[in-house]
């Protein structure tokens, strides 16, 4: 058996993790709130009259900080890109971030539930929470949560970010609307390239281990021809079957696919073994991220990144492992 948790114990680690914090959080509230960045009574403002955002990843954190400029405080929860963040455990500070927070951001789909305990745990009448599952609509049992991989999800986070904000900092409304019109604009190159691909090279069979880019992929015209259901397995760390195991080694061994699409964040023995095969045969690999890369990237160039090596694979037969 592979080694890597399987979703239900991933969110098991997270559930004890939180049973802690919900207990200090029930028992010593006022002691939390000195970990984080508390606010006034009554005020949704801090005492440096900035407004205090949680980001449970750090693409929405990124995106925050770009609407809210010298206004806000933003913290991420997860952030680094080099660990599995589905076994994030929640620390105490992090809970008293999320108590003092004006806004938190969260993705939704069972990805960050963590947040939710926490948030029921520390309630605070002036917080606002943009869920981007409800933001965009998708129902429970939508099986792909890399929801920030989708051309359209940004757009819709940017423009809540800015509605909120506007709310709980109404003096400087017009700011971050202002924001959002500029952080609209700077999206152009990466949905001109992955509309430029599309035009090209629509078809494009592909192969990967886990649906964390699938979104960008369809995007872009790319035939995923990965099953879903290994996709999935791989994702709960759970062993996909050998007949699965098999149709995927086989798209390189038999040249079916021209490009594979590898989450390079959490690997085991047998996604490296894959790799290893797509490499034998030629076919360029690309690694995928959960967690957006830092520093040296916010949101629109982490995308465009991702979407030029994808190209580059395709066109070129250029591999590009990490960012």
């Amino acid at each position: 058996m592979r080694q890597k948790p399987t979703l239900m114990s991933r969110r098991g680690v997270r559930s004890r993790a939180l049973t802690v914090v919900s207990m200090l959080a029930v028992a010593a509230p006022t002691t939390l709130a000195a970990c984080g960045s508390s606010t006034p009574s009554g005020s949704a403002l801090a005492s440096n009259g900035t407004v205090s955002v949680v980001a449970a990843e750090n693409d929405y954190g990124n995106v925050a900080a770009q609407i809210g400029g010298r206004y806000v405080h933003v913290v991420s929860v997860e952030s680094n890109p080099n660990t599995d963040p589905h076994t994030y455990e929640v620390s105490p500070d992090v809970a008293g971030e999320v108590s003092g927070a004006g806004l938190v951001i969260q993705n939704g789909v069972g990805y960050d539930s963590f947040m939710n305990k926490i948030e029921s745990a520390s309630p605070n009448p002036n917080r606002k929470v943009i869920d981007v599952q409800d933001l965009l609509g998708l129902p429970d049992s939508t099986p792909n949560p890399h929801l920030w991989y989708d051309p359209r999800t940004m757009p819709a986070v940017a423009k809540a970010t800015g509605d909120e904000l506007a709310i709980l900092d109404p003096a400087h409304a017009s700011y971050f609307r202002t924001n959002v019109a500029s952080f609209d604009t700077s999206l152009d190159p990466w949905f001109e390239a992955i509309a430029a691909f599309k035009a090209k090279y629509a078809g494009t069979p592909a192969a990967t281990t886990e649906p964390v880019a699938d979104y960008l992929l369809q995007a872009m015209g790319i035939n995923n021809l990965t099953p879903f259901a290994f996709q999935a397995d791989i994702m709960n760390g759970t062993d996909p079957t050998p007949q699965d195991v098999a149709l995927e080694n086989g798209f390189f061994s038999k040249h079916m696919v021209k490009v594979f699409a590898y989450n390079q964040q959490v690997v085991d023995s047998l996604t490296e073994a894959i790799r290893s095969n797509a490499e034998q045969a030629g076919v360029p690999v690309v690694g995928v991220y959960e967690t957006m890369p830092t520093p040296g990237y916010d949101y629109q160039s982490w995308m465009l990144a991702e979407t030029r090596a994808l190209q580059n694979a395709v066109v070129d037969k250029t591999s590009t492992l990490h960012l």
